[in-house]
């Protein structure tokens, strides 16, 4: 599965600690966004609650029918890198693009090059589609760089390496 949420600000310390707020024995949605809130600069239950989501796209968090928990042995390095492009929405597909491409793209760029993979049901469900999807991809951009995936290079970004 893969998951859409993308929360900003980038920051690896803040994803970090959200993990960690986390608890290892399972807890209701409700009790983990308030432990996020609570224990981080999470200002908001609506945040926490797009924190929770991230990490579980991460690996970080897992969910059974009794709720969410800490990850006892989280990935890291690379393997959150990859858990990254495949369990984030539009990951993938701007890592892609961004393979593909002979010199570093801005986030501008980089979104005309994948506006057409945005789903139509994205597109149809807000009519300001294309400002948030804007800012989606600026929030995956700085994930890719903060994850390892990307360098920031020439005002725009590459693949690292």
């Amino acid at each position: 599965m893969r998951y859409k949420v993308v929360p900003g600000p980038v920051d690896e310390d803040l994803l970090h600690a959200v993990s960690e707020a986390v608890p290892l024995v399972p807890g209701s949605v409700e009790d983990c966004c308030t432990r996020i809130r609570d224990r981080t600069g999470v200002p908001s239950r609506e945040e926490a609650r797009e924190w929770l989501t991230f990490c579980q796209a991460l690996g970080l968090v897992d969910e059974t029918d009794r709720g969410y928990y800490r990850v006892r042995d989280p990935p890291d390095g690379e393997a959150l890198a990859a858990a990254f492009e495949d369990g984030v929405f539009g990951a993938r597909e701007l890592l892609e693009v961004l393979d593909a491409a002979d010199e570093p793209l801005d986030a501008a760029t980089a979104f005309a090059a994948v506006r057409d993979r945005v789903p139509r049901w994205e597109r149809d469900r807000d009519p300001d589609w294309e400002a948030e999807w804007h800012g989606r991809v600026r929030r995956l951009l700085e994930w890719g760089v903060a994850l390892g995936h990307l360098e920031r290079a020439d005002d725009g970004y590459r693949p690292a390496g």
